[in-house]
C-alpha cells in the first residue's frame, strides 16, 4: 500500500474541539467506513494517526477529528497548501451490500464521521436510513447528516439539543432490519447486546490505538469468539455476533 503525499485544501472548526480537514486525493475508490493513517509531521512524533473518512469527493477526502493530543494538535495547526501524507484506504468498511430495508445508523461523539458515507451508500441502494447521533452537549455536523438520511434523531446528555440522555435511550432496535454503529465502547456494547437479544443484524466500527495500520504490529488486537483479530486488517467493522 503506497503512501500518498498531498496538500491540505481546508481545515475548518466545527465545534470547540472538533475539526474537519480536507485533503487532495486520487481517483482510487474508498469504501464506506474505511480509514487512513495520516501524518503531517516529521520528527515530532514517530507514528501516523488512524482517522476514518468523513466525506469523499472526486479529488478530495475529508476527515473529522477531535483535538485530544499532540498528533491531532499538529493536524489542527495545518493550513491550506501544507503537505500531508495519507496511507490507505484501510479496513473492510461497512457491509452496505449485505443489508436491505430499514437500516439504523447510530453514532456517538467523534464516532459519527464514518456513518456519513455509509448513509449515502445505503440511500443510493434504496434503503430507508434512520440516523441517531448522540453528543454530550455541543452538537456538530447535524446539517450534513440531514442530507443523507430518511429521519434524523439527536440526543444530548445535558438536554441542550434533541432528547435528553443517551442516544441508546431513544432507539428501538426491533424496528430495524440492521444496525451499524460507531462511537464510545459502552454505547456500542449496549446496542450490540440489544440487537443480539432481538435477532437484529448489527455491525460495530471498533476504534483502537494503532501503530502501523497495516496489520503488522498487532497493537490494535481485539478479542472475539473467533480468537484475536487485528482491528486495522480484519476490521475495523465487526459483526456483533463475534463478541457473544
Amino acid at each position: 500500500m503506497p503512501y500518498f503525499k498531498t496538500e491540505v485544501i481546508s481545515n475548518q472548526q466545527l465545534a470547540s474541539d472538533i475539526f474537519v480537514i480536507k485533503t487532495g486525493w486520487s481517483e482510487q475508490s474508498v469504501g464506506a467506513g474505511q480509514f487512513f493513517m495520516i501524518k503531517a509531521w516529521k520528527n515530532e512524533l514517530p507514528l501516523m494517526r488512524p482517522i476514518s473518512v468523513f466525506k469523499k469527493e472526486k479529488h478530495a477526502l475529508s476527515f473529522m477529528y477531535r483535538v485530544v493530543g499532540k498528533g491531532t494538535e499538529l493536524l489542527r495547526q495545518l493550513k491550506v497548501g501544507d503537505e500531508i501524507t495519507l496511507l490507505g484506504p484501510s479496513g473492510n468498511g461497512f457491509p452496505c451490500g449485505e443489508v436491505s430495508g430499514k437500516i439504523a445508523l447510530v453514532g456517538g461523539g467523534v464516532g459519527i464521521p464514518p456513518l456519513y458515507e455509509t448513509a449515502k451508500t445505503l440511500l443510493i441502494n434504496g434503503n430507508q436510513v434512520d440516523i441517531y447521533l448522540g453528543f454530550k452537549e455541543e452538537i456538530f455536523a447535524v446539517e450534513d447528516f440531514q442530507q443523507v438520511c430518511t429521519n434524523l434523531y439527536i440526543a444530548t446528555e445535558t438536554g441542550a439539543y434533541g432528547a435528553a440522555g443517551f442516544i441508546t435511550d431513544i432507539i428501538d432496535v426491533t424496528k430495524y432490519d440492521a444496525l451499524f454503529t460507531c462511537g464510545p465502547e459502552a454505547m456500542m456494547i449496549k446496542l450490540a447486546e440489544q440487537c443480539y437479544e432481538k435477532n437484529v443484524k448489527c455491525w460495530l466500527s471498533i476504534e483502537k490505538r494503532m501503530g502501523c495500520g497495516i496489520g503488522a504490529c498487532l497493537v490494535c488486537n481485539c478479542k472475539t469468539n473467533k480468537g484475536m483479530m487485528r482491528t486495522c486488517k480484519d476490521g475495523p467493522i465487526f459483526s456483533a455476533e463475534m463478541f457473544f
